[in-house]
């Protein structure tokens, strides 16, 4: 399994309901992808306060490395990427990914 984990800056000035709807299309692309596993999203709550302006963010578990690149290629993952870098502080520099094999494809 690959856990791709994924935190935004988003900009200030963007309104809770408009990132309610960006985590509704990134959960509505589930259903459309196979290989998708699960989807987690939302506004952390961690007490140690030392997300450094990623206050947003999402966890997306992969049946394996071929299911995440069917993910990457997924036109509506694409326009869902534009989405997030046009609203993210400083676009792409406002995002940061990290994929993470989990089980028997890693650790």
């Amino acid at each position: 399994m690959i856990r791709h984990i994924v935190l935004i800056k988003f900009n200030p000035a963007l309104h809770s309901a408009e990132i309610d709807d960006i985590f509704a299309e990134l959960h509505a692309i589930k259903g459309k992808v196979p290989g998708v596993i699960s989807i987690t999203s939302g506004r952390s709550e961690s007490p140690e306060k030392i997300e450094r302006g990623y206050m947003h963010g999402f966890v997306a578990d992969f049946a394996g490395w071929d299911a995440l690149q069917v993910y990457q290629d997924h036109p509506d993952h694409r326009k869902l990427g534009a989405r997030l870098v046009a609203n993210a502080v400083g676009g792409i520099d406002g995002i940061l990914v990290f994929d993470l094999p989990v089980g028997d494809d890693g650790a």
